[in-house]
């Protein structure tokens, strides 16, 4: 079965869910930035077949989320290291496993916690606001529209939605300070 590709939709999580779209991505990408990063480890640790993970290891260094780099020469072996928009990342996937964590982990409990090396606490991650660092939630956030949005497949109603609730942005202010 063939799948649509999103990349033209005018969404950033329709173009970020292209690339996305499985699960296996973004387990790949989990354990890479964790630091399994060799084809073999990968493909041990994640019980995928080696077709799959070529495939979305390559797709991922064509996107320019990890690059390949040589550590070994004879023979010449090479490993998956994240770029910044790889590393760029990780918080996202913070966020879809501490949702996981709520919802899903069971009586036992997380299967992983986060410590912040910062301070050394366990921490649980926080989607929040830039500029005051309040958590962002669905009740206390409107979308609005942006410079790139536009109707069309993906967004025949959510733009018209996002345009109705208009209104000036921070973005739109001219900075005083």
């Amino acid at each position: 079965m063939t799948r649509t590709p999103l990349s033209d939709v005018a969404c950033s999580i329709a173009r970020a869910t292209d690339l996305f779209g499985d699960a296996w991505t973004a387990l790949i990408m989990r354990d890479v930035l964790v630091g399994i990063r060799r084809f073999d480890e990968l493909a041990e640790d994640l019980g995928l077949s080696r077709k799959v993970l070529a495939a979305r290891l390559a797709r991922l260094v064509e996107e320019g989320v990890l690059a390949r780099e040589r550590y070994q020469d004879s023979p010449p072996r090479e490993e998956y290291v994240p770029t910044e928009k790889g590393q760029e990342l990780y918080p996202v996937l913070l966020a879809l496993m501490a949702w996981g964590d709520k919802w899903y982990a069971g009586p036992a409990g997380p299967p992983a916690r986060i410590r912040h090396d910062a301070c050394g606490h366990v921490a649980t991650p926080v989607v929040a606001c830039d500029a005051c660092r309040e958590p962002l939630t669905v009740a206390g956030t409107t979308q609005l529209p942006g410079p790139g949005g536009r109707v069309g497949p993906g967004t025949r109603l959510l733009g018209p939605l996002i345009a109705a609730q208009g209104g000036e942005t921070d973005a739109d202010r001219p900075l005083t300070r």
